[in-house]
């Protein structure tokens, strides 16, 4: 059975929904709503503009390649306050936007 499984990511430095490449299960396809975010995480992908898709940048990007970024991630972060660290303006006010929605849907 197939599930569509994803992962959300914010980071500091962008937001990235990353799925499995059902075509290449060796492979995550990663995925941006903003313009170098994938870059800014993996600056070696290849990233392809999809202006009809629901995420319009995406990259195909080796599973392994994948964990070990999600890892030293984690093992980097060096704030106490995610929305603080967070540069970008633009980036800042949707991620301010998420924590507004998520905060209400609390319990």
């Amino acid at each position: 059975m197939c599930y569509n499984m994803s992962m959300w990511i914010f980071t500091n430095k962008g937001f990235l929904s990353i799925i499995q490449d059902w075509d290449n299960p060796d492979n995550m396809i990663v995925r941006a709503r903003f313009p170098g975010h994938i870059k800014a995480l993996f600056s070696n992908a290849k990233v392809k503009k999809t202006p009809e898709r629901d995420y319009r940048y995406r990259a195909f990007i080796p599973r392994e390649e994948v964990a070990e970024k999600v890892k030293s991630l984690a093992e980097g972060i060096d704030y106490s306050n995610f929305k603080d660290s967070v540069r970008d303006s633009e980036y800042h006010h949707a991620c301010t936007g998420v924590w507004s929605v998520m905060y209400r849907a609390q319990k």
